[in-house]
């Protein structure tokens, strides 16, 4: 029966890493296989399997897709006005070292766009650039796909965090907090491991660089954990990645690295970005955090009443349902796309050009769209028709009180699937609630390992085909995709068996 709960889940491992089928048909079938099996053999209604097929096309659309699609066209929106082109020469200034540059780009500048942006844009956009300054094409992609592996949790506006919050009941802030904890030794280790990895995987490579990776580690981890705290998942990475960024800049100029043998061409005879010109490119991205600051709990006289404006509707109406709330104005999705408006009329674009580029964001989208609405939909009757419960059920009589050692590898096997910590998350969060409850886990704990899902999705981010796929699109360089891989292994295994262990011993000190 166990193996029929299952169904879904694998036929996604073999549509996707055996057969190599497109993502979105292969969730589709997963849906259809997910209400066959629900009707056939949980005795779900076809009016429930409809109620949960309508309740994860709510979820998906409103807020996770309506935040992917604002974060991705802001992004479009400033290669269109040309403000990423300043904003890569801005960062590109700071220092003629491939070792500072591959921190400040891959680890600092990657971190702001998996916050802002994610869904491969985090990889993308800075193994583009370290390459096109002239990097190792492949020593630009292992870099960044490191560094991805830390902030992809709360990617595209914390949306992992808060549609696993979503899935388990659990809340936001303190799965961010705990998901920040549990990274929190490869959040340290990772500027480290960047930097050897520039250096050909010498550890002379550290020379002269030890202030500077202790420096953008902390500069990274201190801002996240305070903002996931205080604020929740929306910010922090966002809050890290500028922290990290303003201590290796900070470094740059007091301690200046000048090592011949890592050092990169000279660009003095590019014209400098002037204040005002830079103000101008980062913009949009300013206005992002400044409107998801303004309405966040930290100031209630905007977050209470804005966060009145909504709905509620009860979608599910069996066992287990309650309304789903669609909030209106206060939801990360609706300020990004204010934002972008914003900084990009500031930028020169019109609204005519803005809505275009509007349109073909959503057009290049359309996959993925189909492809969250899927595997979220899937995720809701599997949980309505209790086939999520049994493969708990099995999973905790196999493990017993050692469940957690395994929670994080679950949560990595759902993004290297997918390619997604969001969909990771559908597709496991209640899982692993619903395994910490078997075992009689506090509530607190069960948020700790709920958050083990995340955290192991940043594992499995970096082992993700779709990630080795963009990697190797973005650096220009075709059939490499095995050595990335076997790259990216060496790190994937020994980070899941750390966190293990992290979960597991972390349990007890939460409750």
């Amino acid at each position: 029966m166990v193996l029929l709960a299952l169904s879904p889940i694998l036929w996604l491992v073999v549509a996707l890493s055996i057969l190599h089928m497109p993502g979105h048909k292969a969730c589709l079938l997963a849906l259809l296989i997910s209400i066959v099996v629900g009707m056939g053999l949980y005795d779900m209604t076809a009016v429930h399997a409809f109620q949960a097929f309508l309740e994860g096309v709510a979820l998906a659309c409103w807020p996770i897709l309506l935040v992917i699609i604002a974060a991705i066209f802001t992004y479009n929106l400033s290669l269109h006005t040309k403000g990423m082109d300043v904003i890569k020469k801005m960062l590109t200034s700071v220092s003629h070292d491939r070792r500072v540059l591959i921190l400040l780009i891959g680890w600092g500048f990657g971190g702001f766009l998996e916050g802002m942006a994610g869904f491969g844009t985090a990889i993308a956009i800075p193994a583009g650039m370290l390459a096109g300054i002239g990097i190792n094409p492949i020593m630009a992609a292992s870099v960044c796909l490191i560094a991805n592996s830390v902030p992809t949790a709360y990617g595209s506006i914390g949306i992992p965090l808060v549609t696993l919050g979503s899935v388990t009941g659990n809340d936001p802030t303190t799965l961010a907090t705990y998901t920040c904890l549990q990274l929190a030794p490869l959040t340290v280790l990772c500027p480290t491991l960047m930097t050897i990895v520039a250096g050909g995987g010498k550890l002379k490579a550290l020379k002269g660089m030890t202030v500077m990776c202790i420096a953008a580690a902390l500069g990274f981890l201190i801002p996240e954990l305070i903002v996931a705290h205080f604020m929740g998942p929306e910010l922090a990475v966002v809050a890290g990645a500028i922290g990290a960024m303003g201590a290796i800049v900070g470094c740059a100029k007091l301690f200046p690295v000048n090592d011949p043998e890592y050092a990169m061409p000279s660009h003095e005879d590019e014209e400098p970005v002037t204040a005002a010109g830079g103000l101008k490119a980062w913009l949009p991205f300013i206005l992002i955090f400044v409107f998801l600051l303004a309405t966040s709990k930290l100031v209630p006289a905007l977050h209470d009443p804005l966060n009145l404006i909504k709905t509620s509707v009860l979608i599910y109406d069996g066992e287990g349902g309650a309304p789903y709330t669609f909030t209106w104005i206060a939801t990360p999705g609706i300020l990004i796309l204010l934002a972008a408006f914003i900084g990009g009329s500031v930028q020169g674009a019109g609204i005519d050009e803005m809505l275009s580029v509007f349109k073909k964001t959503v057009i290049n989208l359309r996959f993925t769209i189909v492809t969250i609405i899927a595997v979220i939909a899937t995720a809701k009757v599997m949980g309505y028709a209790g086939m999520t419960h049994e493969i708990a059920v099995t999973a905790v009589a196999a493990t017993g009180t050692a469940y957690p050692c395994i929670a994080a590898f679950i949560g990595s096997i759902g993004t290297f699937i997918t390619g997604s910590a969001t969909s990771s998350c559908v597709l496991f969060g209640k899982l692993q609630t619903d395994s910490a409850m078997a075992i009689g886990a506090t509530p607190a704990a069960q948020a700790w390992i709920a958050a083990a899902n995340a955290t192991g999705a940043c594992a499995g981010k970096m082992v993700s085909p779709q990630s080795i796929a963009i990697a190797v699109a973005s650096i220009g360089v075709t059939g490499v995709d095995g050595q990335l891989l076997k790259f990216a292994v060496k790190y994937y295994v020994p980070f899941v068996i750390v966190m293990g262990i992290i979960v597991y011993f972390g349990q007890s000190f939460v409750g």
